[in-house]
């Protein structure tokens, strides 16, 4: 995960509802088979975007609270967060052309 971090509930708040620009957040678990298909497409799109958005990852196992708080019911989950909004939505596996659009909107 080279451009892409873990946060957790303590750092939820400071890394993505406060950020300057748009979040682009990972809803995972490690045994997901599905969180483990998209981890490439999400390096994939944190590198080619760079500074134009960030991508986090909260595993739902080890940050429950946040999990909750969003209403995650099934993973993986993607929500895209603009000025500490969710702006965008999505539930399993995305195509990468789909999420790109999202984040161009997201940061245009």
């Amino acid at each position: 995960m080279g451009n892409i971090h873990e946060i957790s509930d303590t750092t939820f708040d400071t890394e993505v509802l406060t950020a300057a620009g748009p979040v682009l957040v990972d809803f995972w678990a490690p045994w997901c088979g599905p969180c483990r298909q998209i981890a490439p497409i999400l390096e994939q799109l944190a590198t080619e975007n760079g500074a134009a958005v960030k991508i986090v990852k909260v595993n739902v196992d080890e940050s429950p609270k946040t999990a909750s708080s969003f209403g995650i019911s099934s993973i993986p989950t993607l929500m895209l967060f603009k000025g500490g909004q969710v702006v965008d939505r999505f539930v399993g596996l995305q195509p990468k052309s789909r999420l790109q659009e999202a984040i161009s909107q997201a940061a245009g």
